[in-house]
């Protein structure tokens, strides 16, 4: 089954962005307070609070950006009313040396996740949201495609697709694992095909290194342990890395190639319980 792309934000859209959109903002720009997602359970115990980089568009089509560490003292961002659109929030840990960029962002499109003022950020909203970004990269890339740009996707209908028992399995309990960019890549070009949606190729690689637990870098992803023999992490081939962190240290792969870096990094609670 093909998903269609649409060609004007649907009716049922554009009756949230009426609904929902604070009543003082101006005709050209809709100003709404973050919401901020829980951390997965893993993340909070061994890293402890983050801080955000929250990323959008503003109603000029420019991109801007923002670091916050108190997330309840009302972050905003101001968007086009009238077009749907992407905010990403990267946790980081800079006094970890974990920076923007290496874990998973949390996320949302406008207007389907918009409340009365706020925005609701989850961490399938920064699939979608990271999604939308690819999108509009190859559309930049590939002039005269038409309607296959992000303003026009049927967003709720994307969302409804990691929940399609017609998906793999593995991709529905973590949409990180397929290759997204190359999936959007291939909507630009000739339109959306839920097939597509499978995880990237990855080999079983043993690496000698300790039992775990194992914290990996997506939302959806539960830490790894390993109880005998060597460890074996199931690692993405291609030039994208992977990256796993223990009380040990830091592991990286790309492909076949692997690197750890012991103790350069600490959880808040030697005796990880997860």
């Amino acid at each position: 089954m093909k998903y269609i792309l649409n060609t004007a934000m649907p009716l049922a859209a554009l009756l949230i962005v009426l609904l929902f959109c604070g009543c003082g903002d101006s005709l050209g720009e809709t100003r709404l307070v973050i919401e901020f997602p829980d951390l997965p359970p893993a993340w909070a115990e061994f890293f402890g609070p983050p801080q955000w980089r929250v990323e959008w568009i503003n109603p000029a089509g420019i991109r801007e950006s923002l670091e916050t560490r108190a997330p309840g003292e009302g972050v905003e961002v101001n968007i086009h009313p009238t077009m749907a659109s992407p905010v990403l929030a990267w946790p980081f840990w800079p006094a970890r040396g974990l920076s923007p960029g290496i874990f998973r962002p949390a996320g949302a499109i406008f207007p389907f996740d918009a409340g009365r003022g706020y925005l609701h950020l989850s961490w399938q909203g920064g699939v979608d949201a990271f999604f939308y970004h690819a999108l509009l990269r190859e559309a930049a890339s590939a002039p005269g495609t038409g309607v296959r740009v992000p303003q026009n996707f049927d967003w709720p209908r994307f969302r409804e697709l990691f929940g399609d028992p017609g998906v793999s399995a593995e991709v529905r309990a973590d949409p990180w694992i397929a290759d997204l960019g190359d999936i959007a890549a291939r909507v630009v070009k000739s339109g959306f095909d839920k097939r597509r949606f499978k995880p990237a190729p990855r080999e079983k690689l043993q690496i000698p290194v300790s039992k775990g637990p194992w914290i990996g870098t997506s939302p959806f992803a539960s830490p790894l342990f390993f109880e005998d023999g060597i460890p074996v992490f199931l690692v993405r081939l291609g030039t994208e890395s992977d990256t796993w962190y223990s009380a040990e240290g830091i592991l990286r792969c790309a492909g076949k190639t692997w690197i750890f870096y012991p103790l350069v990094f600490y959880p808040l609670n030697h005796e990880v319980s997860l």
